[in-house]
């Protein structure tokens, strides 16, 4: 799990979701009211935003350059079913995308990606390499070539991995 600050805009959104199971330990934060309130998740709603959360670690595993984690719906036809909508501000005529219906939560990740697309930072959003960690991060590197959630973790265990394979 990462010590990093949480991505900008509403891709804190998408982040948060992504992040809300952890792999490692298999615990799953939408198990919970607590965990499903930030979401605005009843119990019923379960079984598509897990589909969603996967998909989402999908798309963020390939930009980290990486096949996803398994099989999965894609992403665009699940987003494919979100209303949303152009709103014009009236009083100096600049627009945003906004969802139909401020409830949904696949509408609000829409949203966010279609923001995250036109400020081109949707690709910055990723999945950490780890097989056993996959959480998401900002990665906020210069060049955009990040490829863990943390340095100190698991990217020091790549590390540590690689360096006992090449031993003799």
């Amino acid at each position: 799990m990462s010590e990093r600050s949480p991505a900008p805009g509403g891709l804190a959104l998408v982040e948060s979701l992504v992040n809300t199971l952890d792999i490692e330990s298999g615990a799953d934060a939408l198990d919970t009211a607590d965990g499903r309130a930030p979401f605005g998740l009843t119990e019923g709603e379960l079984p598509h935003a897990r589909t969603l959360r996967e998909s989402l670690r999908a798309a963020l595993l390939a930009h980290a350059g990486h096949p996803p984690h398994r099989e999965v719906t894609p992403l665009g036809e699940l987003l494919a079913h979100a209303p949303l909508y152009v709103a014009v501000d009236t009083r100096d005529g600049s627009a945003t995308l906004a969802p139909a219906d401020t409830g949904p939560l696949l509408s609000r990740v829409a949203t966010a990606v279609a923001e995250a697309l036109v400020a081109d930072t949707w690709t910055r959003l990723k999945a950490c390499a780890a097989e056993t960690c996959h959480w998401a991060y900002y990665d906020r590197s210069p060049a955009g070539r990040g490829r863990w959630c943390s340095m100190q973790v698991c990217g020091a265990r790549a590390k540590m991995r690689r360096y006992r394979a090449k031993e003799p």
